[in-house]
């Protein structure tokens, strides 16, 4: 439940901040001139969070989970992709009606223009790269495996969240609203692992 909790009360204060001109878009703008320097490295880290790259990386996740829970008899061993895949499809469907509604400009790296945040990117990619972590790290025997899993969907998000405010594309702000925002799937996925009865074969 905590893991519910703590994100979502974090995606409001920061909500809160950015449509009231509250106090921490000063720093936020701060630490933004500070690290805006569009280059090609960064434009490549933020295009990892695009739809056309993240999602086909938890659509094979998905196929080998199904594949592997079936042919080993494990129940439910539909639940956790089947969680996964419709966690996957909300995300737009809570994120534009956000964008929408907060309204907040971009830096002044990018076109003018509103809908900054929370950051579609981001959210895409911590709900992509961290279900496709989830459900493969049941399968995984060796504890070293298992790390390098985690951190390698650890550093596929931090790049993307990285380049996003490298290059401009977002405010740090939008950014880590879409950490917290993609945490709450994240969490819901967990417990869904948790019940599917993975690695208990009929």
């Amino acid at each position: 439940m905590l893991l519910l909790v703590l994100p979502v009360v974090a995606l409001a204060l920061i909500t809160w901040q950015v449509v009231t001109d509250g106090p921490l878009l000063r720093p936020d703008a701060e630490v933004s001139r500070a690290l805006v320097h569009p280059d090609g490295f960064s434009r490549f880290l933020s295009d990892l969070g695009n739809i056309q790259v993240a999602v086909p990386v938890l659509a094979l996740a998905l196929a080998f989970a199904l594949w592997l829970g079936r042919v080993r008899g494990v129940p439910r061993w539909w639940l956790a992709p089947l969680t996964a895949a419709v966690l996957m499809a909300l995300v737009p469907a809570v994120v534009v009606p956000l964008k929408e509604w907060t309204d907040r400009p971009g830096t002044p790296v990018v076109p003018p223009g509103t809908g900054y945040f929370p950051s579609g990117h981001t959210t895409t990619a911590v709900v992509a790269y961290g279900s496709a972590a989830l459900l493969l790290l049941p399968w995984l025997r060796s504890p070293a495996a298992r790390r390098a899993l985690a951190a390698g969907c650890g550093v596929l998000v931090l790049g993307v969240s990285y380049g996003l405010v490298r290059h401009g594309y977002h405010w740090p702000l939008d950014v880590l609203a879409g950490w917290c925002l993609g945490a709450v799937p994240l969490a819901v996925l967990a417990r869904a692992v948790g019940r599917s009865g993975r690695g208990q074969p009929k």
